[in-house]
């Protein structure tokens, strides 16, 4: 899967990355973290990507340790040199591993003024799961004498709890490490919480839908450039294949209806403490509509204040079906 992607600023505003002296935590707070979910789902890859973000990452800490590991970091206890987030993995290998206990120690550090706890689940279809499994050749941890298949479905019961009692909930099934990343620093980088970071994604609907999309848009119906030999090689960011799809009168309906939805919900996205928005469209193929009317999409919201980034997940992706004269897929 590619991964392409483009950040838009507004006007005036520059990006900064996270130092080691900052957390992204909001108020002043200690940001610490809890990452659980499925086992394969990718927790090792969460932490590694959060500790690029400036996060202290500790794998496997059995609970009755997290206090004495979090509190001593509180920053009334703590030089601001040491103010850092904490990412901390669990899972069922983890010393007394269960919902309850879990978010007992969650509720437990919740109630400290100086702390900002919660939960990032990560999940992931039973299938991949299996294929994760039989690719590495490593035994999921509740099947070391039974088929992996029992061992997902009793860890799946296992933590059912936690996924609905989660903060943030990320199904890895489709993601590559960089958009796992780009997803973890959308909710937990610096500056999240602060106001609504956007992302905007195109994708082809014959490769599924982006599973962590929160807005999915169809734009199959507009002229289809693939049909045009000039234009099939090209992609929805080239001015050929723009000029092109301007001239459907159904573009300015389209767009000006996604634009006005999108300044109605916005601001109660923002003050409900939504952190993070993805907006994904789609068309067939994932090369020329979608691209087009994402990129419009992104320009329009950095015009309006928005601090948004820009994704085609599926323009680089070979073609399936295509035959050698340039292959008879639609995009």
């Amino acid at each position: 899967m590619s991964e392409r992607v483009s950040t838009v600023t507004p006007k005036g505003r520059r990006g900064r990355s996270l130092s080691d002296e900052e957390t992204p935590a909001a108020d002043g707070k200690l940001r610490v973290l809890l990452i659980t979910g499925m086992s394969g789902a990718g927790k090792t890859s969460a932490l590694k990507s959060l500790e690029d973000l400036g996060y202290e990452a500790v794998d496997n800490l059995p609970l009755t340790l997290l206090q004495s590991l979090v509190l001593p970091r509180r920053p009334e206890r703590a030089s601001a040199k040491a103010f850092k987030p904490v990412a901390i993995g669990v899972d069922v290998r983890t010393r007394d591993f269960g919902v309850a206990p879990i978010m007992r120690e969650v509720d437990r550090l919740s109630a400290e003024p100086e702390i900002d706890a919660s939960v990032l689940f990560l999940d992931c279809d039973d299938e991949e799961l299996m294929r994760r499994y039989a690719g590495t050749r490593h035994r999921h941890p509740l099947a070391l004498d039974r088929p992996i298949r029992d061992g997902i479905d009793h860890e799946r019961r296992l933590v059912a709890g936690l996924r609905d009692r989660a903060d943030v909930v990320v199904d890895t099934t489709r993601l590559d490490p960089g958009s796992l990343k780009r997803i973890l620093e959308g909710h937990f980088g610096a500056g999240a919480g602060e106001r609504l970071s956007i992302f905007v994604t195109s994708f082809a609907f014959r490769r599924g839908l982006p599973r962590e999309a929160d807005l999915v848009f169809d734009v199959r119906f507009l002229s289809n450039p693939h049909y045009e030999p000039a234009l099939r090689p090209l992609d929805g960011r080239d001015a050929s294949v723009a000029a092109f799809i301007e001239r459907d009168p159904g573009l300015a309906p389209l767009f000006d209806g996604l634009t006005g939805m999108l300044s109605a919900l916005l601001p109660r996205y923002a003050a409900e403490g939504k952190s993070y928005l993805t907006v994904a469209l789609g068309c067939t193929g994932g090369r020329h509509r979608s691209v087009f009317v994402a990129e419009r999409l992104a320009s329009w919201l950095a015009e309006h204040d928005e601090t948004v980034r820009v994704h085609h997940r599926d323009l680089d992706a070979p073609t399936p079906g295509a035959s050698a004269k340039g292959g008879a897929e639609k995009s």
